[in-house]
């Protein structure tokens, strides 16, 4: 699935190629993609609107537009937004095309059709896409401090590697940058997050952001499925630097020395050094 350095990505890609561009037309899919309203629904709420800004929250697009209103995208398993010239071939499950007034178009593509498109007014956001009030801290969007993490950690008595898949807690992160950030902090995903002090908790908001800007930087993770894209259909290239993530068995990236181990947290597989995160 898509984390928040995925979904970073597609945001400032969109950013860049449709901010300021009016909807003319609108292609839709499967009903599915559009479950929480209709196709029919989604078609009238963005045709004839103009983008105005594409902001993004934890996992979560939220595409803003004219008539106060914004249209949420949510990637989940397999999604991918393409910015692409209407006059080139639509690629297999396409759900949602929305033809731009410059000739391109907007497609959502969905093979596994778990992501999902809504566009509803702005007002009704506690309504209509509830979990994104009940979002915890977005790292790169409200910052992230160790008194931030104390507060948040404090009296939590769950692993350390759970607390950070909750989105109640945290907003974005997931399986990947999970690994990756506990092993950056040098800190065990097993053990309890109230159990760490000030050092640790300094350690893990530094990794936090370094790990999630350096992923950003890199255009995200794309993983064997090859299913993350960029806008623009490019890969990512942070899987290149992933230390311990999916290398059960290989040397540690880091100390050079441990073998990565595996563990199950919460039915994930969870990836760690036991040199570097004694």
């Amino acid at each position: 699935m898509p984390e928040l350095p995925e979904v970073e990505t597609v945001r400032r890609g969109l950013a860049g190629r449709i901010v300021g561009r009016s909807v003319m037309n609108v292609d839709m899919g499967r009903e599915r993609v559009a479950r929480r309203t209709s196709t029919s629904a989604v078609a009238r709420g963005l045709t004839g609107t103009t983008i105005i800004e594409v902001d993004r929250r934890g996992k979560y697009l939220l595409i803003r537009l004219t008539g106060q209103r914004t249209a949420m995208v949510h990637l989940r398993m397999s999604g991918q937004l393409l910015v692409a010239p209407s006059a080139l071939p639509r690629p297999n499950h396409c759900h949602v095309a929305a033809l731009l007034d410059d000739g391109n178009e907007l497609r959502f593509v969905d093979p596994r059709t778990f992501g999902e498109v809504v566009v509803y007014a702005t007002a009704d956001e506690a309504v209509v896409v509830p979990e994104l009030a009940r979002l915890g801290r977005d790292p790169l969007v409200d910052g992230v401090s160790r008194a931030a993490l104390a507060e948040i950690c404090r009296g939590r008595r769950r692993r350390l590697k759970s607390l950070l898949l909750d989105q109640t807690a945290i907003a974005g992160i997931g399986n990947i940058y999970a690994d990756e950030i506990c092993h950056r902090a040098r800190l065990r995903p097993d053990r309890q997050a109230a159990s760490l002090d000030g050092r640790h908790l300094q350690r893990l908001a530094e990794a936090m952001v370094s790990v999630l800007n350096a992923a950003v930087s890199a255009g995200g993770s794309t993983l064997g499925d090859a299913q993350y894209v960029g806008v623009d259909g490019q890969a990512g290239s942070f899987q290149d630097e992933h230390r311990v993530h999916a290398r059960a068995g290989l040397r540690c990236g880091t100390c050079g020395r441990g073998i990565v181990r595996r563990m199950v947290i919460d039915q994930r597989s969870t990836y760690w050094c036991g040199i570097c995160q004694r």
